[in-house]
């Protein structure tokens, strides 16, 4: 740990799959690995394959995994997983979303792909003042999920101030 580093964090980018921010950056692989789940999202639903279908086409997920009727496993990159199951559609979306990382070059076609199965089922994209791009989506079972991109990191812009007035130090510091 540093001098500067009295709170206990450290970089530990190297177990995420999220890569460096940048206009051309691509997106890890879809990751077909098998591995205890840290953390996933259970999305109760009346209509699975309708689910499903908008789950991969619209939002870059595939089917790892399905019991036909019971449960459909999706994942995008790693640690990025949903379990659709068969449930009751809420009648209006929950107060809480989801957040899934993608790269700026992706944001348009999630957008168009997600308005093209669904219309009027995305609001963005919005550029954060902690520096990303986010869409937020609605899914068919009312689901409300934010695609998040990070943005390269500028030291001079808004953003970079905002962060250094919250506490955070960019990579220059």
């Amino acid at each position: 740990m540093s001098e500067n580093n009295t709170n206990g964090h450290f970089p530990a980018f190297s177990i995420s799959p999220v890569p460096q921010p940048g206009p051309d950056t691509a997106p890890p692989e879809l990751f077909r690995g098998i591995y205890g789940m840290p953390m996933f999202l259970t999305v109760p639903t009346d209509d699975l394959e309708a689910s499903k279908e908008f789950w991969t086409d619209g939002l870059g997920f595939f089917d790892i995994y399905s019991m036909p009727g019971q449960i459909v496993h999706l994942r995008r990159w790693a640690f990025q997983d949903v379990l659709l199951v068969p449930g009751e559609r809420p009648a209006e979306a929950p107060a809480v979303s989801v957040s899934f990382s993608c790269v700026l070059n992706q944001i348009d076609g999630i957008v168009a792909a997600c308005e093209k199965a669904l219309p009027g089922s995305t609001s963005g994209p919005h550029t954060m003042p902690w520096n990303t791009v986010d869409v937020q989506v609605t899914t068919p079972e009312n689901t409300r999920v934010t695609m998040t991109a990070a943005r390269p990191y500028d030291p001079e812009s808004a953003e970079a101030q905002f962060m250094r007035e919250s506490g955070i130090e960019g990579p220059e510091a």
